[in-house]
């Protein structure tokens, strides 16, 4: 009991007073009930119907167990005083649980105790009441008001902090079943669980755990977080990001700039998975977002292709290279390098020797080596597919 209500052990009101008071007590509650439809908007379709006449009961047994805790019938002050604080912390979360805000509720208290006390003070008069013990008794009604609201208050904290976190943990399961690829109608009834309406697509964004929050700020409120990517990725956490396609993906990449982000593909978001995969694969790659840009897993689809089976890519650079066997590992290294660069510029000799940093008379010796080796094989289409997916991606990409 607050400093101001516990003076109610020093001030009483004696039963042919308090009976009037408790008699009128349903016109007071039908007047109060009144008031607070009419000037909180809240309650004005909340109050109709049943609802109405239980809440109505509800502020009756407020102001009759007030009015108990005033009369000199109750031997124990504080004895009506907790079902009372018990009932209004039960409606905080009720309120909370409906939806309606913490103003609203307050607001309600306070027109409830300005017309409860106009009543009550109206039928004390009446009575003949002394104005020093009007005073009084308009002072202890509005800080047993106090403790009503406060009490509700704290249902209301209490229930969203508690829903608050019932969701979290519905959408961190969501977001799981989302990233290992659940079936689909495990991950709907995920969804529905953690009430997340679903987009269109999902793309997957992995950050280091450090920047999660900062980077989560900037993306849509709907974004989901998957704790851990991988096993093999302890501090890099994978977010969901919501309807990044088209348009919007190169949007999500300048937010992203400089954060250390891979962003996956968009995909229907019932297959987020595979953009889980494809942006740790392009991590795991090497390509992690250490520069000013965010990695674009569209820019090393060709990487992914080539590497997606490493022994079979190792076999094919083994059977392709097979002629330089025999050459010093310093000489076949510099000939590898100018037949990557010859094939990807289509013989074009100035060119290669601008990527390498050559003479192009540098470039003519060791094409000549390199036909001495390979003789016709360096015109034969298969061999040219072969040599230029064998070293599509340089050795130890």
């Amino acid at each position: 009991m607050d400093e101001a209500l516990s003076g109610v052990n020093d001030f009483r009101l004696s039963e042919d007073i308090v009976a009037p008071l408790r008699q009128r007590l349903p016109d007071v509650a039908v007047q109060t009930i009144a008031a607070i439809t009419a000037t909180v908007p809240a309650y004005a379709e909340a109050f109709a119907g049943e609802l109405g006449a239980k809440i109505e009961r509800a502020v009756r047994a407020a102001l009759g167990a007030f009015l108990h805790l005033v009369s000199r019938s109750a031997p124990d002050p504080g004895a009506p005083l907790g079902p009372a604080i018990e009932a209004a912390y039960a409606l905080g979360r009720g309120e909370a649980r409906s939806g309606r805000s913490l103003d609203a509720l307050l607001a309600a208290y306070r027109v409830g105790a300005r017309v409860a006390w106009r009543e009550l003070a109206a039928i004390s008069v009446a009575t003949g009441q002394p104005a020093h013990t009007i005073a009084r008794f308009a002072e202890l009604v509005f800080a047993y008001i106090d403790e009503l609201s406060a009490a509700s208050v704290a249902g209301h904290a209490d229930e969203l902090a508690s829903s608050g976190r019932a969701r979290r943990r519905q959408l961190e399961l969501l977001a799981q079943a989302l990233a290992t690829g659940e079936p689909a109608d495990v991950v709907i009834a995920a969804a529905e669980r953690a009430e997340w309406a679903p987009p269109q697509s999902l793309t997957a964004v992995l950050v280091p755990g450090h920047a999660v929050r900062p980077v989560a700020d900037l993306l849509d409120p709907r974004t989901l977080e998957v704790a851990e990517a991988a096993p093999d990725l302890p501090e890099t956490s994978v977010l969901l990001v919501p309807d990044a396609h088209g348009p919007s993906r190169a949007h999500l990449l300048r937010v992203l700039a400089g954060r250390g982000a891979v962003v996956g593909p968009a995909r229907p978001w019932l297959r987020t998975r595979e953009s889980v995969t494809r942006a740790i694969r392009v991590d795991r790659l090497g390509a992690g977002g250490t520069g000013p840009a965010a990695v674009d897993t569209e820019e090393h689809l060709l990487a992914l292709v080539v590497t997606a089976d490493p022994p079979a890519l190792a076999d094919l650079r083994e059977r392709a290279l097979a002629p330089l066997a025999e050459e010093r590992d310093a000489t076949a290294a510099k000939l590898v390098e100018t037949l990557r660069s010859w094939l990807l510029h289509q013989g074009r000799r100035e060119d290669v020797a601008a990527e390498l940093f050559v003479h192009p008379q540098t470039v003519r010796y060791r094409m000549s080596r390199l036909r001495e080796l390979y003789g016709d094989r360096l015109k034969d289409p298969q061999w040219l597919l072969l040599l230029t997916v064998a070293l599509a991606v340089p050795s130890g990409e």
